[in-house]
C-alpha cells in the first residue's frame, strides 16, 4: 500500500499560503495547516460541537459592537511556513469580518474545547503557537467526565510571548476583560 492510496498527493507535499489562499472553503474544512503540512482532525463530536457553540453564543452575546466570536474558520497564525489553525471558538474585530485570511492582530480569544485525541495539541502545541503569534486570550475547555466543563484561562505575558495561567471555572464562564461573560456550561 503506497501513501497515496492512504491519502491524496497533495497531503504529502507542503502548502504555500497562495495554494490554500485558492482552496474551496469544502477543501480547507476540517484541515489544519502545520509548518507547511496538511494536519486532518477527525469530525468532532455533537457534544464538542454543541459545547464550542454555546461558548461562541455566550461570548458572542457578551462581546458587544467590536467584537464578534464564531467558530469554524481559519486563523492565519504565519505565512511561511504556512500555519493555519482552526479554533474551536475565535473572538475576533467586527470591523474585520470580510477580512481573510484572519489574522493574529485581530484576534482577542481563541478556546479550544479538548477532545479524545487532541489532548496533547491542545494542551502544549497549540498553546505555544497561539502565544507566539501574540494572541492575548486562550482558553482550553476540557470535557470531565461529570459532563461539567471545566475552563483553564491563559492570559499572554507580551513580554516573553507565552501565557501565564488565568482563573479556573467549572459548569459557569466568566470572562473578566475586556467583556463579561456569564454561560452556564454544565447542561451540555
Amino acid at each position: 500500500m503506497t501513501a497515496e492510496m492512504v491519502a491524496p498527493e497533495w497531503m504529502h507535499t507542503p502548502i504555500s499560503a497562495e495554494e490554500y489562499d485558492s482552496w474551496s472553503e469544502e477543501q480547507c474544512a476540517g484541515i489544519e495547516i502545520v509548518d507547511g503540512m496538511v494536519v486532518v482532525s477527525p469530525s468532532a463530536s455533537k457534544r464538542h460541537n454543541r459545547l464550542a457553540r454555546i461558548l461562541a453564543n455566550a461570548l458572542d452575546a457578551a462581546a458587544g459592537p467590536d467584537w464578534n466570536a464564531d467558530t469554524d474558520f481559519d486563523v492565519r497564525l504565519q505565512d511561511v511556513p504556512l500555519t493555519n489553525r482552526r479554533p474551536d471558538v475565535v473572538v475576533y474585530r467586527a470591523e474585520t469580518i470580510d477580512l481573510t485570511p484572519t489574522r493574529p492582530e485581530h484576534v482577542l480569544l481563541v478556546a479550544e474545547v479538548v477532545s479524545p485525541g487532541s489532548e496533547t495539541t491542545d494542551r502544549i502545541v497549540k498553546v505555544d503557537q497561539y502565544a507566539k503569534a501574540g494572541i492575548p486570550f486562550y482558553w482550553r475547555v476540557e470535557q470531565a467526565a461529570t459532563g461539567v466543563p471545566i475552563v483553564y484561562t491563559c492570559v499572554l505575558d507580551p513580554a516573553t510571548r507565552a501565557y501565564r495561567d488565568g482563573e479556573m471555572f467549572t459548569g459557569v464562564i466568566k470572562a473578566a476583560a475586556p467583556f463579561p461573560v456569564t454561560a452556564d456550561l454544565g447542561a451540555v
